[in-house]
């Protein structure tokens, strides 16, 4: 059989009973970052990918949630030679002079066992790599892995390997929630929101006009993630005060008013609320998930039990700059509930502006545009 590189999506554990909706959204994800593919199939519990341009399409998918580990791969026949032959061959190309270097079998073995061709590869490696001084690291300590994965038929020697998003395919969950960006928290929300497979519609609400360059920013980074070609973002200006907790926490109420009207309108049966037990008081947190109750939705809560992993969701959606100030956030420290601000809630909602961007390069100047 002809040696074939393929894009090699491997799900997370929690997507193996969900890999259809993941092949869809790779298909999808793929024409809307017009890279051409011949097929998407399975392979057991991964997912090939036969596309033109490996590195550029291994990136785009690496935008989607569902995905523990991508990577571009050499396909062989599941035989102990053959798959043997091909880590040799692909680890000698890719070692530099004294790498350590770690081998990884896992998958599927037939009539031998992973540890006997990680062992085999490794003498193969060290003998063609012996005048380099590519030699054998530790688990513990290497500096490039050389991993491939059994399927029953089939090994994949990778090349090159990135980790994944984590999470589950978008619109797995089969329901709808609507999320609000206002700030770097509501951020992280929105995208937990999307991670946990929920259809997603999203709105700004700001105070400050100077606030919006950061927050379509942001929002740049989430929008990819909704696997759509055209998305409809809607803004709301609520003038309420900048300073203080208690303005802060009015605020944030008056935010939710905003989405439970719009759940409403929309027919959204989820709202997602930013909100979580290490930051906000146990009597926040019951009032939001009262007032979603009394209007007849369903609260989540996409933070719930996350911890430091929140300052890597920051990494991923641009948030880098703003740790300091997310560190701040942590800090509310205030046992009041303030009520919403009906009048601002009211002027909000005069306020909408609801724009339609095609999800594409140049997405932050077509939202600056669309609302001036």
């Amino acid at each position: 059989m002809e040696d074939i590189s393929y894009v090699v999506v491997f799900p997370t554990v929690f997507s193996k009973n969900k890999i259809p909706q993941l092949i869809i959204n790779i298909k999808k994800i793929l024409k809307i970052q017009n890279q051409e593919f011949k097929s998407v199939k399975r392979d057991g519990d991964i997912i090939l990918v036969d596309a033109n341009d490996p590195v550029f399409s291994s990136s785009a998918i690496n935008l989607l949630f569902g995905i523990e580990k991508i990577a571009i791969a050499r396909q062989v026949k599941n035989d102990f030679q053959k798959v043997v032959s091909e880590i040799t061959t692909v680890g000698g190309n890719l070692l530099l002079k004294g790498e350590k270097f770690l081998v990884r079998v896992e998958g599927t073995s037939k009539g031998f066992f992973t540890k006997d061709i990680e062992i085999a590869a490794t003498s193969g490696i060290i003998e063609k790599k012996a005048e380099m001084g590519a030699h054998p690291g530790t688990e513990e300590n290497f500096d490039k892995l050389l991993y491939t994965y059994l399927t029953k038929d089939n090994a994949y020697v990778c090349i090159f390997s990135d980790n994944g998003q984590g999470g589950i395919p978008y619109q797995s969950q089969n329901k709808n929630a609507i999320c609000s960006v206002y700030d770097e928290i509501s951020a992280i929300s929105c995208f937990e929101t999307i991670k946990q497979g929920f259809d997603s519609k999203i709105i700004i609400c700001y105070r400050q006009k100077s606030e919006l360059m950061n927050l379509i920013k942001t929002i740049n980074q989430i929008i990819p993630r909704l696997v759509k070609q055209e998305i409809v973002l809607e803004f709301f200006n609520l003038k309420i005060n900048q300073s203080g907790i208690k303005n802060y926490l009015i605020f944030v109420n008056s935010v939710l008013e905003i989405m439970l009207h719009q759940a409403k309108s929309n027919n959204i049966t989820h709202v997602s609320l930013a909100l979580s037990p290490l930051m906000f008081s146990t009597d926040f947190i019951d009032y939001s998930m009262k007032r979603v109750f009394q209007k007849n939705r369903f609260p989540i809560m996409p933070l719930s039990g996350v911890d430091t992993k929140l300052f890597e969701e920051a990494k991923e959606i641009g948030l880098e700059k703003q740790i300091t100030k997310l560190g701040k956030l942590f800090m509310i420290n205030s046992n009041e509930t303030p009520n919403f601000s009906s009048k601002d809630v009211d002027y909000a909602l005069k306020t909408k502006k609801s724009i339609t961007i095609k999800v594409g390069p140049n997405n932050i100047h077509d939202i600056l545009d669309s609302l001036e």
